[in-house]
This record gives structure tokens, sequence and C-alpha cells, in this order.
């Protein structure tokens, strides 16, 4: 095998390793399924109980009642929930708030596309819903507090809307009256207050908890990039466990559940948390309580308690407990205004920032901020990339200042090579002399590249899993700037009659649009404004690079893309003018030409 071939050979290989771990990495965009489509079989087995120490060992609110079966819970009635932004239903079987969607976002970016379903009843597949009562510490029995299956009473047609809260009531019959009064403000916080009025003769005690329960995994992205399953704040440590985690725990001995808890002092949350959207328990501010995550193996249930400490209600007395459940979208100016108005700490860290926060916190701030000033995600992307540009462009100018000198002392190292001939060290000193005595730094040229990739792996972090990006249109059609370009080449860009292949074909990696045909074309010409190395199989792989990048990208989201061509783009013009001003002018046609030509000389 000739040189020639071996080196061809050699730069296919590596191009496709390149490509291999970008794609372990980075996976392409993977079909998102509806949650509101109908199951094949629906789900029969009965509510399971909570079983914990510190909670009802039984769904069962009395002792003696059986547990509540799928047709008594779907027949339950129900309070009608509307507001603004939420509507749905909270079942008086055990006040499960369990059927909610959201009015403001739907599965799809196509029209008529229904609204996203963030909680769900028992019923359907993949229940998921949250839960709220009290466990007997003293005086009072486990038949005779409010558990996930009391029929509480309710207002005939009370509707829980912003300005309207709903009273649910409870007579045990055994001298206390528990109460729920449930309210929901303008955004997606609900607000409990549980209180508990002894009538008896004696004094009781008693515990306030808070559930959170997911029936199954749910459809996750599973991408490294994304956290999806528990969430938790604990007097300012952040903790996440993803649903393979939660299966990991450790056995609790006394209850012989998979569980793993801790103890809250002041301040804290948890819940669960999906790509766009998350539910949260949040106990009032002060307040201490046992923050757990659970996991029932044998029925397959994923739950996040809030037990609040013991109550101690003297005979006739009244005691409460309150406790937020946030259930809706982690948008950015929302859950800063719970942190900053309404004291809850740290819930802004909901949102996985990822390794790169100290990046990744101010990228977005910006981003959100020109997107307010402008009013189309996409021109805030280019204008974002300017931004950050300029806030690197000393380095980038000094980088492509030192770039310029090396060119205007090749012929010096030209001669170097001769004088020296085998003799590297006698050239690697003549080099650094050479280099010393111009005042040149050949490794300034490495920094606009090092000081790029926690850029850009922090934009892509960005675009990824911020809310704001999801469904956003830029112009024409670019109507998903999280969503990979569907234009493509296959169908010539939709001049064909047919559609372009989905990101589940095997087609999807040739299938580019047109901003990745765009992204590779500028890293092209940005390649072109330096002469071709003079080694074959440097010069082969450079070459092959912008193609390389162009497939690799091309089902990322558009967004990123647009942010890499505007950044080729601005690079290009930086680098062709600081060429210019120290007296090199790139000759990007007649490398362009020779390029050509050395192609059809191999």
């Amino acid at each position: 095998m000739d040189d020639q071939n071996k080196n061809l050979l050699l730069a296919t290989v590596l191009s496709g390793v390149v490509l291999l771990v970008w794609f372990v990495l980075f996976p392409p965009e993977q079909p998102v399924e509806d949650p509101n489509a109908p199951a094949a079989v629906e789900q029969t087995a009965q509510t399971p109980a909570i079983a914990d120490s510190d909670l009802p060992t039984a769904d069962s609110a009395a002792a003696t009642a059986t547990a509540a079966n799928v047709s008594s819970t779907a027949d339950a009635p129900r309070i009608t929930v509307k507001t603004d932004r939420i509507s749905g239903s909270i079942s008086l079987l055990g006040g499960r708030v369990d059927d909610l969607q959201l009015l403001d976002y739907h599965e799809t970016a196509d029209e008529g596309s229904p609204d996203v379903q963030i909680l769900s009843r028992v019923s359907s597949p993949n229940a998921y819903y949250a839960l709220f009562g009290w466990t007997p510490v003293e005086g009072v029995d486990a038949a005779n507090v409010p558990g996930p299956d009391t029929l509480w009473s309710a207002p005939a047609n009370a509707v829980l809307t912003q300005s309207s809260p709903v009273t649910l009531t409870w007579d045990n019959g055994a001298g206390q009256i528990f109460r729920r009064e449930m309210a929901i403000d303008d955004d997606f916080m609900f607000t409990i207050t549980q209180s508990v009025e002894n009538t008896s003769a004696n004094a009781i005690s008693l515990r306030p908890y808070g559930i959170i329960r997911r029936h199954g995994e749910p459809e996750t992205r599973k991408f490294f990039i994304l956290h999806e399953g528990l969430v938790r704040m604990s007097d300012g440590t952040l903790q996440e466990l993803n649903y393979k985690d939660l299966t990991k725990l450790p056995v609790d001995d006394r209850e012989g559940t998979q569980a793993e808890r801790q103890e809250v002092a002041t301040d804290g949350w948890i819940g669960f948390t999906d790509h766009y959207w998350q539910t949260i328990l949040v106990p009032d501010a002060g307040t201490a309580f046992r923050s757990t995550a659970k996991y029932f193996e044998g029925r397959d249930i994923y739950q996040a308690e809030a037990v609040q400490p013991a109550i101690t209600v003297a005979s006739g007395e009244t005691a409460s407990a309150g406790t937020r459940l946030f259930s809706g979208a982690k948008e950015w100016a929302t859950l800063k205004h719970y942190e900053e108005d309404e004291g809850v700490k740290g819930f802004v860290d909901s949102i996985d920032w990822g390794w790169f926060f100290f990046l990744t916190k101010p990228i977005f701030w910006m981003l959100h901020n020109l997107h307010a000033l402008i009013g189309n995600m996409g021109w805030s992307i280019i204008a974002l990339t300017i931004v950050i540009k300029a806030i690197v462009f000393p380095l980038a100018y000094k980088s492509y200042s030192s770039m310029a000198k090396m060119r205007e002392l090749q012929p010096e190292m030209e001669k170097l090579k001769e004088a020296a001939g085998d003799d590297r060290m006698k050239m690697q000193q003549g080099m650094m002399e050479l280099y010393k005595k111009n005042k040149v730094n050949p490794a300034s040229g490495c920094l606009p590249m090092l000081i790029q990739i926690p850029i850009f792996f922090s934009l892509y972090k960005v675009i990824f899993v911020t809310m704001e990006l999801r469904h956003a249109a830029w112009f024409g059609w670019i109507q998903d700037l999280s969503a990979p370009d569907p234009s493509s080449i296959l169908n010539l860009f939709g001049l064909l009659p047919f559609a372009a292949p989905g990101p589940e074909s095997f087609l999807a990696i040739i299938s580019l649009g047109i901003l990745p045909i765009l992204l590779g074309i500028s890293m092209w010409l940005q390649q072109r404004l330096n002469p071709a190395p003079t080694d074959p199989a440097q010069a082969m792989i450079f070459a092959w690079m912008p193609w390389v990048f162009m497939f690799m990208l091309g089902n990322f989201a558009s967004g990123l893309v647009l942010y890499w061509i505007t950044n080729n783009t601005i690079t290009f013009i930086q680098q062709y003018l600081i060429m210019r001003s120290h007296g090199y002018k790139p000759d990007v046609f007649g490398n362009i030409k020779k390029s050509i030509k050395r192609k059809k000389a191999a």
C-alpha cells in the first residue's frame, strides 16, 4: 500500500472514530412519545401502600376499609382546577392532586397538539400524583387520621382558581375534624394548609406529610447532559438521583423498602424533575422536615416524601401545617420569583445547569435578557454569539496576531530545517530561539479554541435543558430551535413530494438540513484562510474535518448549529482583518483552488 493510500485510510479511520465517540456522547434527538396517547391495557392493580414508619402502613384511611381500586378511584367526586395557566381536577378520594394540564405548553410544535399533561390519575398509565395527610404519633390511631383513600367533603360545585381557594373537610367521628385548604397562585404553585381541630378530651400528637408518587419509570431522554429523576435541596445542598440510582437505594430495615432519608433543618424541597417539567414538595420556609427518596421494587413505584415534625394538639385547640406543591414548567423567571420573593431557597438550581454552571447561568441570563429585548430567540442566539465573541476578542486578537507573525517567520523556519537536517533537537532549539527573539508564542493560537470548548458545551447545555428554547421559532422553516433542522437534502429541502426521514431512521445521519450544510461550508471557508499543511496526512485530516463536523452536528438542536455558524462567520472576519492589519493577506480563493487541484491530482 503506498503512502497516499495509507494516509487516506488513516484519515478515514480517525474521522470514523471521532464520529463514533461524538454520537456516543451526544446521541441524536429521539422522538418523544405523547404521554396522552391511550394505552393498550389500563392499570388494574390496587393502590399500593405508603409503607413508612412515619406514614400510614396502608393507603386505607380506616383500618377496616378496603384499599381503593381503580374503579372507585375513577368514580370518586372531583374538584375542578382552572387558572390562566393550569387546568385539571383534584380527587376527593384522598384529596389527590392527580390531573393537571399546562395550558401554555403543547406536546409538539404542531398546531392543535394537546396540552402537556403533567400529573395523571391512578387509572392512567404511568400514574403520577401528589398526596397529603397525617400519620398518628400518640392519642389517635391510624383509623382516625386522613390518608390517601379518605373521602373528603367539599362545597358543592367548588372550583379551585387563583382567587378562590377550596377547603376540604373530614370528621373522623372520634373527636377530631380535619381540614385541608387548597390554594393556587397565578403560575404553578399550590399551597396546601392542613389543620386538625381536636374536640376530644385528650391531647393528640401527629405528623403532617406530603408525597409525590410515580408508578413506573417515565419516558426519559437517557442523556448524560440532562438529569431526570429525583431532585432535592437540603439546607443548601443539592442532590440529584436518576431513576436507576433510586432502584439501588439501600433497604431500610424498619420497613423493608429501599429508601434514603435526610433530615432538613430549615430550608429544602424534594420532588421529581423531567426535561422541561417538575413536581416539587416545598415545606414552609424555616420548617424542619424529613426528606425521603424511596423506591418500591415489587410495585415499581418511585416516591418523594416530606414528613414534618410531630404536632401536639391539646383538647379544644386547632393546629395547622403548610406545604407548597409546585407542578409545572421549569421557567427560569418563574423559579427565580419563587426563590427570591417567596423564600424557596435554591429553586433555580432545580434546572440542571451542569458542571459548567458558572458559565451556563450567566450565558442563559444574557440570552434571556437579549430575548426580552429582541423578541425572537434565533436572533437572540446570534446577538449572544456576537457578545461572546466581543468578550473574548482580546485573546483572539493576540492569537491571530501571533499566527500572523509565525507566517512572517516561515522563511527563517525553512532555513532552520535545512540547516538542522535530521537533528530534531537542534531544530527545536533553533525554533525556540527564533520565537523568543521575535516575541512569538506558538501556543497562543490554541487559546481561542480552549476558551471556545467550555463556552460551546455551556451553550449546548443551555439550549438543551432550558424551557425557554422549547418550540421557540426563528423564521421560515425553523420553528423549533431546540429541535434539529427539519429540512433535508434527501428531498431537496421540500421540493420533492415526500417527507424527510425522521430521527429514528438510519438515514437521519445523511439527511442534512440547510443549517448543518451552512455549518460545514463556514468551517471549510475558515480553513481556507490558511494554506493546507505540507504533510499529506495532516492535510487529508484537515480537509475532512468540516464535513465530519457537518454530519456530527446535523441532528443537533438548530439553535446550537445557528450559534456555531455565527461563531465561524465572525471568526473568519476577525481572523481575516487581523491578518491584514499585520501585513499578511490571506489568499482564500488561492487556497481553495490549490485544494481543488490537490484533490484532482490525488
